[in-house]
Parts: C-alpha cells; sequence; structure tokens
C-alpha cells in the first residue's frame, strides 16, 4: 500500500504576530492532511512573534533566521531544510477554508507532470470578489505583463463561478502555492536576486522549461487579506516590480525576442514613469528609474543565469504567452475582464 504523501505548509514571517494570531487557527483546523506539517520561518522578526507561537502553539514547528532575507532567500532557506513530498508556500494573511489542500495533493499524486498548482485566491474582506495576488491562475501577454483569470491591471472581478474550471496556467501566485518539492529543487528555488515580486512567475516559466505544468483548482479556496506586508502602491514595491519584471523576461526570453522586447518595456516603463508624475507620485518616477539603473548594472549576472537556467531546461522555447496586449486591450479597448481579453478555451 502506498503510503501518503508528505506536506509541509510553510509560513515565512516577518514582524506578522497579528497574522499568525488571526489566521493560524484555520489553517490548523482546515489542514487534516495525512502527514502534513505547519512550519513558520521568520525572518529575523522584531516583533513578539516567535514568543506568541512558543506560547500559543508548541506544535507549529519554527525555524529562525540571522536576518531577513526577503521572500526569495528565506522560502530557499527554508525549504532546503525540509523533508517532504509537497511544499506549500502560504502567505501569513490567508484564511484557508475547509478541506482546501487534500484536492490539490491528489490532483498532483495523479499528474507527475504538474510542479505547481495554487487555488482559487478570493478577498479576505470581501469574499465575493476575487483577491489581486492571484485570482484563478496567472497569465503573461506577449509584452510580459502578468495579469489573472478574475484580474485585470487593477481591476478585480467579482467572483460569478464564471473561473471555476480547472485550467492549465502560465504562473501560480506565491501567495499560495503547492509545488512538487522535487520539481521546486531540480529548478534551483527561487531567483534570490528577486528579494520578493514576480518571483512566482519567474519559476513557474522554469518549470515549463522543465516540461511541467502549472494549474489553478478553483474548486479549493483561500481567502487573502493581501499587502500585509509591503502596500500596492509603496515606492520599494513599485521598485521590485519594475526591476523584477526586467529580470523575469531576460532570464528567460529566446535570444530571438529578447532585445526587442526589453527595449519596448524600457520604453513602456518611461511612460509610466511619466504619469506617475501627474497622478501626483513623483517618489514612484524614482523608483523606475532606480529599477532601471539596478537591471543594468545586474547585466553580466543575468547573462550567467540564461546560460544556467538554460543548460537545465529541456526545452529552449519559451512557453506560450498570450498573443495580445494587455494595455491595447484595458486602456484603449476598455476591456475589464478576463474572459473579454482572453475567453476560456
Amino acid at each position: 500500500m502506498k503510503s501518503a504523501p508528505t506536506v509541509a505548509v510553510v509560513i515565512l514571517n516577518w514582524n506578522g504576530r497579528k497574522y499568525l494570531e488571526q489566521f493560524l487557527p484555520s489553517l490548523i483546523a482546515n489542514t487534516q492532511t495525512e502527514a502534513c506539517r505547519i512550519i513558520v520561518a521568520d525572518n529575523a522578526s522584531t516583533d513578539d512573534s516567535l514568543a506568541f507561537l512558543a506560547q500559543n502553539y508548541p506544535t507549529v514547528e519554527t525555524i529562525v533566521f540571522d536576518k531577513n532575507y526577503g521572500f526569495t532567500g528565506g522560502y530557499n532557506r527554508a525549504l532546503a531544510r525540509i523533508d517532504a513530498n509537497y511544499y506549500v508556500i502560504l502567505n501569513s494573511d490567508i484564511e484557508v477554508a475547509p478541506d482546501w489542500l487534500t484536492p490539490i495533493i491528489s490532483f498532483m499524486e495523479e499528474r507527475p507532470q504538474v510542479a505547481a498548482v495554487q487555488p482559487k485566491i478570493l478577498s479576505y474582506h470581501n469574499k465575493t470578489m476575487f483577491e489581486y495576488a492571484g485570482a484563478a491562475g496567472g497569465f503573461l501577454d506577449y509584452l510580459g505583463y502578468p495579469f489573472c483569470r478574475g484580474r485585470m491591471l487593477d481591476i478585480v472581478e467579482e467572483d460569478k463561478g464564471q473561473h471555476d474550471v480547472p485550467m492549465q496556467i502560465f504562473w501560480a501566485t506565491g501567495a499560495c502555492m503547492i509545488v512538487r518539492s522535487e520539481d521546486f529543487l531540480e529548478a534551483g528555488g527561487f531567483a534570490e536576486d528577486f528579494f520578493a515580486h514576480m518571483e512566482e512567475i519567474d519559476l513557474c516559466w522554469r518549470f515549463q522549461k522543465m516540461g511541467s505544468e502549472i494549474w489553478c483548482l478553483p474548486f479549493s479556496k483561500v481567502y487573502h487579506v493581501g499587502g500585509g506586508t509591503l502596500p500596492n502602491k509603496h515606492p520599494f514595491k513599485i521598485y521590485l516590480n519594475h526591476r523584477n519584471s526586467l529580470f523575469m523576461l531576460f532570464r528567460n526570453l529566446p535570444y530571438l525576442h529578447l532585445l526587442p522586447l526589453i527595449l519596448t518595456r524600457l520604453v513602456l516603463d518611461g511612460l509610466s514613469a511619466v504619469l506617475y508624475i501627474f497622478q501626483g507620485h513623483p517618489k514612484f518616477l524614482f523608483s523606475v528609474i532606480k529599477s532601471h539603473f539596478a537591471f543594468y548594472f545586474s547585466l553580466p549576472k543575468l547573462l550567467w543565469q540564461r546560460k544556467h537556467i538554460r543548460e537545465q531546461s529541456l526545452l529552449n522555447n519559451a512557453p506560450a504567452m498570450v498573443h495580445k496586449s494587455l494595455l491595447w486591450a484595458y486602456f484603449v479597448k476598455k476591456k475589464r475582464s478576463f474572459n473579454s481579453f482572453y475567453p476560456q478555451r
């Protein structure tokens, strides 16, 4: 008789005691998968997160780091210490629904070609609405801009069951991602230069280059607060998103498409920086400029990373991206829903 797969639910914490207090009870109550461990990896918090866990949840394992390694470095270091068949990468500000995990593990056990899965991500504050960070699965347009089933740029849809069909996707959200451990380790984990933001898209791109699949299973649901560590409209987040998008494209695009797409994105970033000024956010302008200089200074390292990624890949071509422009559809054609932009097949 085949033994149950081992599962590790890993929460990366940084000064998040309030979220641990709020959401650990639902996680513990609703995570009944056999051979499942719940682990909090702490990125050198300065609040009383660890004392709170020791006093109130002594069965929850902890991994303590000497400094804040960011999302990427924190998870890479934590998962390297954990022996399990599946890693569940879970934000601390998520409430999980009953029986949210078991069907996903069963799905992955039946399909060894699947490297990562995400559930449906709904808003904690309005549970009839999708949540920005992942919704019902992520995609990229042909210029490398991410969007989701249930979210077009900053517009999120109401969940009316329109995205309830399981679907193969381009990327799964790092807010709640179930990953096959052997695939995560073979891919080399998260790219630590990213620190945070878009690292999951880069990882899923590499999974697909290795011949694996990414899925969203919307019959599983979780509810995400979002922006718990870094608000959406924060200069550092603007910097990370612009820089990491360029990092991701440079690391993964085929050479044939690399130069024209990167040049196009640099121009579009410049236009967005001008728009930030007119919107009254001059600090965001400097975030974009800083992100571009960080990209230029990182080019030697990125070239080395490209070579490494190509060597470990079974497929040299990029996986399919949506051959449409998200910006054109949103700003010119006024399309505000996933199905109006990219009808489900």
